[in-house]
């Protein structure tokens, strides 16, 4: 569903990505100067395979627009298959954010390795992009703190 958005609207975007590709390649695309969007909070964790669904759900339920997962390639883990294991857990969380009435767009699992800085630019562009035009999240003002 598309809403139709000012152009003050900016989504709030949490990235949860491995420390040793995706954050990498964060950083390199930073000292490489490739303009991404500035709304995005990255948090650095050391796999994929560590990030527990309820961070997932909370993020949500605390007014994220959306969150993004980024991950090593299959095979290039440096815990071994922590990304695949994280990977399996994606239906379950899908289904989950479903029932909480959350659209599966606003969650997105995407593998970027440390040399793909303009790979990580594109993505986090294309996924701003595609918050954007679905609009706020359904939680939005309905938690108080």
């Amino acid at each position: 569903m598309v809403k139709s958005m000012s152009d003050d609207y900016q989504p709030k975007i949490i990235a949860l990505v491995c420390n040793w590709c995706t954050y990498t390649a964060a950083d390199l695309a930073g000292t490489s100067r490739l303009c991404y969007p500035s709304n995005i909070r990255m948090i650095r964790m050391m796999c994929t395979g560590m990030i527990d669904p309820k961070y997932i759900l909370k993020a949500f339920l605390d007014g994220a627009d959306g969150v993004f997962i980024g991950g090593c390639h299959p095979g290039d883990c440096h815990y071994i298959n922590g990304n695949l294991k994280f990977k399996k857990r994606m239906a379950g969380i899908e289904a989950i954010i479903s029932q909480f009435g959350f659209e599966e767009d606003r969650l997105r699992l995407r593998w970027i390795g440390a040399s793909e800085g303009p790979e990580f630019q594109h993505n986090m562009t294309d996924f701003i992009q595609t918050i954007q035009n679905m609009g706020p999240s359904p939680a939005k003002g309905l938690m108080v703190l």
